[in-house]
């Protein structure tokens, strides 16, 4: 099913012109009282490359989250063409539900060329994705609680190195690392690409935050929402192929929890690096 699965995120990603700068976009068929993060934020990713010349690759976003998006309508996307330089093109784009914006993204595409290069290495010691559990069965003893959500197909297969889910009952330290990928193969489309690491990157980065906390990852008594989300990418990466997703909170206060993220490509290139607020905080009654 990882195929069929990868197929739909695509044709998810594929969003309809409908005028020039608006978009519009779908949300999957699945029970979800708000539009996955990831999802927004891919799409409108995709809005703003479609007015970019493609010599230009996007190297930042920067992204707000400000109400939650209504699965069972459309989404609009706005996209303001705010400049094209010589080297850099910056867009803006609003994603619209029920007449009012419920994400803001702000995204900047930069010509291709040579520069000064350093990076911070890839942890080492790490066992092979393929030696670990996918999603199923990592989470098969909590099937029964988790109802549809375990079923459903999954276009990202994600492999935990650090916790297992019987450990949350406990405070855990202060980070994960995960390797994760398309599941399955996806066109030779670099923007496709990033995209769909973009609706990868809400995932499982917020949660990092509630490490150290000894809350569990199905409590229903904790509210969880993304807030703000940023990401630069480095260097060309495949999103179809093992990327370690390297994760650390240094804070959490107010009702908010911080996260950050560096992404390596399996040969320990540094692709991409994420830092996400959101709302952690239990649930008002």
């Amino acid at each position: 099913m990882g195929q069929e699965a990868v197929d739909e995120l695509i044709r998810l990603l594929d969003l309809e012109s409908i005028e020039v700068n608006i978009f519009r976009g779908r949300s999957p068929e699945v029970a979800r009282q708000r539009v996955f993060g990831g999802q927004v934020a891919g799409q409108a990713l995709v809005a703003a490359a479609r007015t970019v010349d493609p010599l230009r690759a996007v190297h930042s976003l920067h992204a707000y989250f400000l109400r939650p998006g209504d699965p069972t309508i459309p989404i609009l996307y706005d996209v303001d063409r705010i400049r094209d330089g010589r080297s850099f093109a910056t867009r803006r784009v609003v994603a619209i539900q029920h007449g009012r914006a419920i994400f803001n993204l702000q995204a900047s595409f930069h010509v291709a060329e040579d520069g000064f290069d350093h990076q911070a290495p890839m942890p080492a010691d790490l066992p092979d994705p393929e030696s670990l559990p996918d999603f199923k069965q990592r989470w098969a003893a909590w099937a029964e609680l988790m109802g549809d959500d375990y079923h459903r197909d999954r276009p990202i297969d994600t492999r935990n190195c650090d916790w297992e889910p019987g450990d949350r009952t406990r405070p855990l330290p202060p980070y994960q690392r995960v390797w994760l990928r398309a599941d399955g193969a996806l066109p030779d489309d670099p923007v496709l690409h990033a995209c769909v690491v973009t609706y990868a990157s809400d995932m499982t980065l917020l949660d990092t935050s509630l490490l150290p906390h000894a809350v569990g990852a199905l409590d229903d008594e904790i509210f969880m929402a993304s807030l703000d989300h940023a990401m630069w990418f480095h260097r060309p990466f495949r999103a179809d192929e093992w990327l370690l997703y390297v994760q650390d909170t240094p804070s959490a206060s107010g009702g908010r929890g911080l996260a950050r993220g560096s992404i390596y490509t399996r040969d320990g290139v540094l692709a991409v690096s994420v830092v996400q607020e959101g709302l952690i905080r239990v649930m008002r009654r």
